[in-house]
């Protein structure tokens, strides 16, 4: 049997991830459920939830970039960090989503607002600065 490579977090990213707090729906089957994006980059976002989905599941998302139309785009959970009730240390449940099968004008959309939101980030003042 062949070894499995692990790879360290920072060697997984190949793009740039920028925080966020855009509302997103999601669903699986039949199921609707409403959370909140914390970080995305063009391959995919973080979805703050202490329900996270199994890895391997496909969901369909939807969110509104400010000034913009929806987007409604597909999705794959690649990895989760589960809630632990009765970890105080826990601060940030939720699911990696990686997107798949984006057209030009998702992955034109997506790229404008990781820009926007990246050079927003990029003007905030350091902390204790005005």
């Amino acid at each position: 049997m062949g070894q499995v490579a692990r790879v360290t977090g920072i060697e997984r990213r190949t793009a740039q991830r920028v925080p966020v707090a855009l509302e997103v729906d999601y669903g699986c089957d039949d199921t609707f459920l409403f959370a909140y994006i914390t970080d995305i980059s063009i391959l995919g976002i973080f979805v703050h939830t202490t329900r996270p989905e199994s890895p391997g599941t496909r969901l369909t998302l939807r969110f509104t970039p400010p000034g913009t139309e929806p987007l409604l785009v597909k999705g794959e959970v690649i990895w989760i960090n589960p809630y632990r009730p009765d970890d105080t240390d826990q601060r940030n449940p939720g699911m990696g989503i990686r997107f798949v099968s984006l057209s030009a004008r998702q992955r034109d959309a997506i790229g404008h607002l990781v820009r926007t939101f990246a050079y927003l980030d990029d003007e905030q003042p350091p902390c204790g600065r005005a």
